[in-house]
């Protein structure tokens, strides 16, 4: 009986410490200043981004296609900068096509969360498209799905970097994902390379 005494007291005295306990440690809770979420910063894939940073011109052709596009050559100057912060690369475009003057906006980014590069562009035709990319080595590859006078379609934009002045891109099309219809294609010349390669003048 005395046992079963001391041990009501004590699971008494256990409660009681412990409700002491809990009211102490919520009240140290609410004494807690808040953690404040610190600046993010740019991941590490990020930086891959700065290859782009810089004035390119390109040049190259729009096949025929499904979708009623002019075919016939083109030329272009991308001037693409670091937006503030650091995490986005924005790049204005001008030039001229089979139908006529060209002007674009382009945004490049990288999603964390989706672990993806992203593009996000518009020109004065009207366009607007948003695409999801990865690398492998030198190979940049974006895909996107969209419509295009009434017709469904899936895109794919593949960029070659295997120079540090200059990389090849083509754009294709396809009804199935499957197969894959070539609608376009060029290279693209970061500015101040050909002033890099051409050769010493002799001195007199």
């Amino acid at each position: 009986m005395k046992f079963r005494a001391i041990a009501i007291a004590l699971a008494g005295l256990s409660f009681v410490v412990g409700a002491a306990l809990a009211q102490e440690k919520k009240a140290a809770e609410k004494k807690a200043p808040e953690k404040k979420m610190e600046k993010p910063q740019p991941a590490p894939e990020v930086k891959k981004l700065g290859y782009f940073v810089g004035t390119w011109t390109s040049e190259g052709e729009m096949k025929e296609n499904p979708f009623g596009m002019p075919a016939g050559k083109f030329s272009g100057t991308d001037k693409c900068e670091w937006f503030t912060g650091g995490f986005h690369v924005v790049c204005h475009s001008t030039g001229k096509g089979p139908m006529g003057a060209m002007h674009g906006l382009g945004i490049i980014a990288y999603n964390t969360e989706e672990k993806v590069y992203t593009y996000y562009g518009i020109d004065n035709m009207g366009f607007a498209e948003q695409s999801k990319g990865k690398v492998d080595g030198n190979n940049w590859v974006y895909t996107a799905e969209g419509k295009m006078g009434g017709k469904t379609y899936q895109g794919r934009y593949t960029m070659n970097s295997s120079s540090p002045e200059s990389y090849t891109f083509k754009y294709e099309t396809s009804d199935d994902g499957q197969k894959w219809n070539l609608m376009m294609e060029g290279k693209a010349t970061k500015a101040g390379a050909a002033e890099k390669k051409a050769a010493p003048a002799e001195k007199k």
